[in-house]
């Protein structure tokens, strides 16, 4: 057998350098005519909301009339601090909200009301991680119906969310709206997959055609095979003969 040498395999790439570019040009259009014609385009859409272990309230309101419209107006001046630092959104609170989402998203997910709205299409409920943010993924080859599903599917969480809690609310960030391209598959990563593929398939070919070839092709071949020197060669003239 030959010896391989770094040297010797890109000899032998260059020399079949014609038939690794056909192979690996054929291997990628394969690939991406597969990609387009023969798999289903996949779409995905999604919607947010956030629920809070907590609802809004409104300052109270006195009935006392002009009692109040004589208050001082150091009096009104600490009040409206109260009412300002009442409203503020402590960690205690965030907290809390983000471990409500969590045990929401358990619930919805196995919610036969919510589960019941899927229609064939994929979905994922998904809390945000530290947050009190949901998401919800829907995906299918139908991109209107995924929207129309994510959408239903953010309506009922608020009904759901009231049927099994008491307190907090639940609320929506951003509706879902009809992807315009597919998420999957990726035509031209499959395609440069399928490049690199045949690529190195050709490539490997190459260098194992070229291995099983016992042929004689130059006087190294002669050294190698039964180290001796060359001194002379004969040169073929049957090509340019007339």
């Amino acid at each position: 057998m030959p010896n391989i040498t770094i040297q010797r395999i890109l000899g032998i790439l260059l020399h079949r350098i014609r038939f690794i570019i056909i192979v690996s040009l054929t291997a990628g259009l394969i690939t991406f005519l597969y990609t387009s014609f023969f798999i289903t385009p996949i779409y995905s859409t999604s919607t947010m909301i956030f629920v809070q272990n907590y609802s809004k309230s409104n300052p109270k309101t006195s009935q006392t009339g002009d009692t109040e419209a004589t208050q001082s107006a150091g009096s009104s001046d600490a009040n409206s601090s109260n009412n300002e630092q009442a409203q503020k959104i402590f960690n205690s609170d965030i907290s809390g909200s983000a471990n409500l989402a969590k045990i929401t998203v358990t619930l919805f997910q196995n919610s036969d009301e919510i589960t019941s709205l899927y229609n064939g299409c994929s979905v994922a409920i998904s809390a945000v991680e530290g947050t009190f943010y949901i998401t919800i993924t829907v995906s299918g080859p139908d991109p209107e119906k995924c929207a129309n599903v994510a959408n239903q599917i953010a309506d009922t969480c608020d009904t759901v969310f009231h049927k099994y809690f008491m307190y907090g609310q639940l609320g929506v960030i951003r509706t879902a709206i009809t992807p315009g391209a597919p998420g999957s598959p990726d035509k031209i990563k499959n395609t440069l997959i399928g490049f690199a593929v045949g690529l190195i398939a050709a490539c490997l070919i190459s260098i194992l055609l070229e291995l099983i070839d016992t042929t004689i092709k130059a006087e190294e071949d002669l050294s190698e095979m039964y180290n001796i020197p060359v001194f002379a060669e004969i040169p073929d003239f049957s090509g340019g003969s007339r």
